[in-house]
């Protein structure tokens, strides 16, 4: 294969992250966001929301990052966000599928996606902590948006989303102080379960 069929093949086989389907719904709650959406959305909030980031960011990179992501679900799937049984095996199939799809692309390319999708994962740059800012906000804007309605069908506790987002502070604290606002929000409308946390 050329160089050019290579990237075309790596193309052609990306768009079938827009039948990759998540828990959560679009904005308006009418149906579920797919893969494809949720990461041109994230990659749009990469731009918006640097200036609440602590530290400086690379923003093409964290776009870049951002979009190439969730790639790894069009042969592992989505696991839910609180889904504990699904986390078990998630890292392993994420492995897999990252080798195969990112192994598609001419060796530099598949080589470099493959380091954006490891530094997102291991989570320790701050462009790495800011694109994961984003991966976990934008869902909780569409879930408070939506009423809450992904929320109410998985019964989600206030002490799940503090778990998940625990290290987000460290990021942005302007964006974690408008997250625990709209929790409480939530809580009153009975969207979200008050465990304590």
């Amino acid at each position: 294969m050329t160089r050019l069929e290579q990237q075309i093949a790596f193309l052609l086989e990306i768009d079938k992250v827009k039948h990759i389907y998540r828990q959560n719904y679009l904005a308006d709650g009418k149906r579920h966001e797919n893969d494809a959406e949720h990461s041109w959305h994230i990659a749009v909030m990469a731009i918006l929301l640097k200036e609440y980031a602590h530290e400086e960011v690379d923003v093409f990179k964290v776009m870049t990052m951002v979009l190439i992501h969730d790639l790894v679900e069009i042969d592992a799937g989505d696991t839910y966000a609180y889904d504990t049984e699904g986390a078990k095996t998630k890292r392993e199939r994420e492995v897999q599928a990252a080798n195969r799809i990112f192994g598609l692309l001419p060796k530099d390319q598949g080589e470099y996606f493959r380091r954006l999708w490891d530094e997102f994962e291991e989570y320790k740059t701050e462009d790495a902590k800011y694109a994961h800012l984003l991966d976990n906000f934008q869902p909780f804007l569409l879930n408070d948006a939506s009423k809450g309605v992904s929320w109410v069908e998985h019964a989600v506790k206030k002490e799940q989303i503090y778990k998940r987002n625990e290290k987000m502070c460290e990021t942005s604290e302007t964006i974690w102080e408008y997250m625990k606002r709209v929790i409480d929000e939530n809580i009153k409308k009975g969207n979200i379960k008050d465990m304590g946390v």
